[in-house]
């Protein structure tokens, strides 16, 4: 560990991006649907005009939660919400989104064949931040994805610095990521995607703020982050403000669109 979490002083691009959470059919075999939005649905979202990157996280069947048991703070992943997946879709401007508004509707009428739920969580522009954490060449062969909802009367503001001044430095400054992403979230809107045919429902209690992006070696390595003392000192930064800590096992991560170009093969 070669820096100390206070003073880790990290690279950072922002960016406009928006995370969809996705939840596949009950009625057919679950990799059925992984498949199908690995394959013929990934292809329409893929054509979208207007995107910077566009990332399928796909998440591990079995996820109970890998943040430890935190006084105060829901570390356990329901089984009723737990999510399949989730679509990781990065803008090259503002009004990208208006551009891709007619294979946007296309999206919409493919959803119900693979989906059951789907949620879209948006945030402003430069709100979605990637660290340069890895050294030239390193990449990331494991990953954890986390969802973060804040404490009730606990201000937005308060809630972004907490993520951005206090969390990443601390995450940095562990010496073990090879990759991290954060997005904070505007209030959550249904209207923004209200596919047909598909469930949005989204309780209050159940709605996130925050998401993270943790990247490691290998699955050893992100095995040793959660078991060991860091998680901690983490667990005492977030506690204060934080109601829920969801930590998901992610079980392959597949780029599509990468620096504004649609890649001939997805790459892990």
């Amino acid at each position: 560990m070669s820096k100390s979490p206070s003073k880790a002083q990290v690279n950072v691009r922002k960016h406009f991006s928006s995370s969809i959470l996705l939840w596949v059919r009950t009625d057919q075999p679950r990799q059925t649907g992984m498949d199908y939005w690995k394959g013929p649905h990934s292809k329409i979202i893929s054509a979208t005009p207007g995107l910077e990157e566009y990332r399928q996280i796909h998440l591990a069947e079995v996820n109970p939660g890998l943040w430890p048991a935190t006084p105060g703070v829901e570390t356990d992943i329901p089984v009723e919400r737990k999510i399949d997946g989730v679509a990781e879709v990065t803008f090259q401007s503002p009004l990208s989104p208006l551009l891709g508004r007619k294979q946007t509707q296309l999206a919409f009428k493919d959803e119900i064949n693979v989906f059951r739920r789907t949620l879209l969580y948006a945030g402003l522009p430069n709100s979605s931040r990637w660290y340069e954490v890895a050294e030239p060449g390193e990449k990331a062969g494991a990953r954890a994805l986390i969802y973060l909802r804040r404490k009730d009367g606990v201000g937005a503001g308060d809630f972004r610095k907490l993520i951005n001044k206090e969390l990443v430095p601390a995450l940095a400054g562990t010496g073990v990521l090879r990759e991290l992403r954060t997005q904070t979230f505007l209030p959550w809107n249904e209207k923004l995607w209200d596919t047909p045919n598909v469930a949005h429902d989204n309780p209050a209690d159940q709605r996130f703020h925050a998401s993270l992006i943790l990247g490691f070696t290998d699955a050893q390595e992100r095995a040793g982050f959660f078991h060991g003392r860091e998680i901690e000192s983490l667990s005492n930064t977030l506690a204060p403000l934080t109601s829920a800590i969801h930590a998901y096992d992610v079980s392959t991560a597949l780029t599509y669109v990468k620096d504004g170009t649609i890649l001939p093969h997805y790459q892990q």
